[in-house]
């Protein structure tokens, strides 16, 4: 008797175990590592309506996990706290592993890593760019002052865009 009852003992600890660890994973696996204490969204489609109704920017990360320069790229955004804070407060933000149907997204191409912008009237700020010609929306981790000064201007374009 006293084996069944640590037996069912066990086996309910080892099950509340199980449902801790499956709700930490949903919400790291949305994050990839680009920021915990960062509201993600699923998809690009909840990402419009998402920026559509808050009326903020949607910021747009294509990147593959195994790869070496959206890794690192991964690691500089992350640790950067200014980015992280405007990323949290004023935009709402979508990492990608697979391509969109939409085309604006990959206006010069289709490469990783890559940042984009979308304001709420859902139009793709092409105008919003890294620091290179030919591959235009390419961010390093170098690039992070560049970066925030990309988000700030995405915030102030939105400010004086018309809906």
């Amino acid at each position: 008797m006293l084996r069944l009852v640590l037996f069912a003992l066990f086996i309910s600890v080892c099950a509340s175990v199980g449902q801790q660890k499956k709700k930490k994973v949903k919400t790291e696996s949305l994050a990839r590592g680009w920021g915990v204490n960062i509201n993600w969204v699923k998809n690009y489609e909840e990402g419009l309506l998402n920026a559509g109704v808050s009326l903020k920017p949607l910021m747009v990360i294509h990147h593959l996990l195994d790869c070496p320069h959206s890794k690192a790229l991964k690691k500089a955004f992350a640790a950067d706290k200014t980015i992280q804070k405007m990323a949290k407060e004023d935009f709402i933000m979508l990492n990608l592993q697979e391509e969109t149907t939409d085309k604006n997204l990959a206006p010069d191409g289709y490469y990783v890593p890559r940042i984009l912008f979308v304001d709420p009237s859902l139009t793709v700020r092409t105008n919003i760019k890294g620091r290179y010609s030919n591959l235009a929306y390419a961010y390093e981790p170098g690039d992070m002052k560049l970066l925030a000064e990309n988000m700030r201007k995405a915030k102030r374009l939105m400010q004086h865009t018309e809906l």
